[in-house]
């Protein structure tokens, strides 16, 4: 290597840099792979070496001859400085405290499928009742009035609101566990059943 090259490499010639990397870059990925580098990371070891090789271009002495043995020792502290990380994550993965096990959700996740099964057939048996059933189904259950209220948010009798209850619970019961067993035959995947 002539001092002109040294001295393009120094001031910056990214065409002379170039020429440096297509004559060397092999051999600095060798080196990586014989210093026990995984040769997957090899690459990684020659790009790092030469971008260091650009950072500190300015630091090349003028004078001398092959540019091997300044390129080879950047890639010998490239390689130090992995091994010193890779140490360090190590090190730091250890302190950490351990961890407990995942819990298996699977039970948790069969069961919230059952559940919404389940309310998939109430919402389908209660569409299916009568609607004054239904209305005051909902108004004593979900929205939670006693028998006196919803007789009159309905404007019917307290014994009506009673016996309409008691048929739509009775209904509801029998017309959601129809739901259930009719859903557990719908092909869910290519002839799997629920």
């Amino acid at each position: 290597m002539t001092a002109e090259m040294r001295s393009r490499i120094r001031a910056g010639d990214t065409e002379a840099f170039g020429d440096l990397f297509d004559e060397h870059a092999d051999a600095v990925r060798r080196h990586a792979v014989w210093s026990g580098s995984d040769p997957a990371l090899a690459d990684d070891v020659v790009s790092l070496t030469f971008l260091e090789a650009w950072r500190i271009r300015e630091s090349l002495r003028p004078d001398g001859d092959s540019l091997r043995p300044w390129l080879l020792g950047i890639a010998t502290n490239v390689l130090r400085n992995r091994r010193r990380a890779a140490r360090r994550h190590r090190e730091a993965l250890r302190r950490l405290p351990a961890r407990d096990t995942v819990p298996d959700f699977a039970d948790e996740v069969v069961a919230r499928m059952h559940d919404a099964d389940q309310v998939a057939a109430v919402v389908a048996a209660l569409r299916a009742l009568r609607r004054a059933d239904r209305e005051v189904f909902l108004l004593c259950v979900w929205s939670q009035l006693d028998y006196a209220a919803a007789a009159e948010a309905l404007g019917v009798p307290v014994g009506t609101v009673r016996s309409r209850l008691s048929r739509a619970r009775t209904r509801l019961r029998a017309l959601a566990e129809q739901e259930m067993a009719r859903t557990r035959t719908i092909p869910v995947e290519q002839g799997e059943y629920r």
